[in-house]
């Protein structure tokens, strides 16, 4: 009886004792790896080292380590980017501005306006997304540059190199302050019913 309470005892020290191996060897690794510029404290994740625009090394959760092409998850980051911008700039725009004539586009509710105009007015956005989708379907897998549809590119045509750097990181950042701002904007008008910019 004694030697199994001794032994319970400890098995449950054992829990709380320091780990070796593999935790201290990355505590090593870690100070000897280069650091992630957007969070100084963590490394950079191998994949992320700067080829792409707008590359500053933020993965926290270590997604670039399963991902086996970045160019895809830069595409799916540049599409869902310019979408919110789009929706963030569509919202306002529904509160704000005035619309087309006719009671079905009278709402300044941007959600209810999904609504109002009916089933056939959202399938003809969801048909011409679909083409825009089917047209690129192949480019996401591809040699191109990530978020090239052959729509507005050939303005990039005889700038240097510093020049395009520095749009396609100035695209990419207003792509991640879309995102978010369409979270915001989704979550004070769906949940506290206020208008966006009152």
């Amino acid at each position: 009886m004694k030697t199994c309470i001794l032994a319970s005892l400890v098995a449950s020290a054992a829990a709380f004792a320091p780990a070796a191996g593999p935790a201290q060897r990355a505590g090593t690794v870690a100070v000897n790896a280069e650091m992630s510029k957007s969070i100084p404290f963590l490394p950079r994740p191998e994949k992320l080292d700067g080829s792409m625009a707008g590359d500053m090394g933020f993965d926290p959760m270590g997604l670039s380590e399963i991902q086996t092409d970045l160019k895809y998850a830069r595409w799916a980051e540049l599409k869902h980017g310019r979408a919110a911008m789009l929706a963030i700039v569509g919202m306002v725009w529904q509160e704000y501005l005035p619309h087309l004539p006719g009671d079905k586009f009278a709402t300044k509710d941007p959600f209810e306006a999904i609504s109002s105009v009916g089933l056939v007015g959202n399938l003809q956005i969801l048909f011409a997304i679909g083409i825009i989708e089917l047209a690129n379907f192949n480019k996401y897998y591809g040699e191109g540059e990530p978020g090239d549809i052959g729509f507005g590119s050939d303005r990039l045509e005889g700038k240097d190199a510093a020049f395009i750097e520095k749009t396609k990181t100035q695209e990419i950042v207003h792509c991640r302050l879309a995102m978010i701002a369409i979270v915001g904007a989704t979550v004070q008008t769906l949940l506290f019913h206020k208008p966006l910019l009152g």
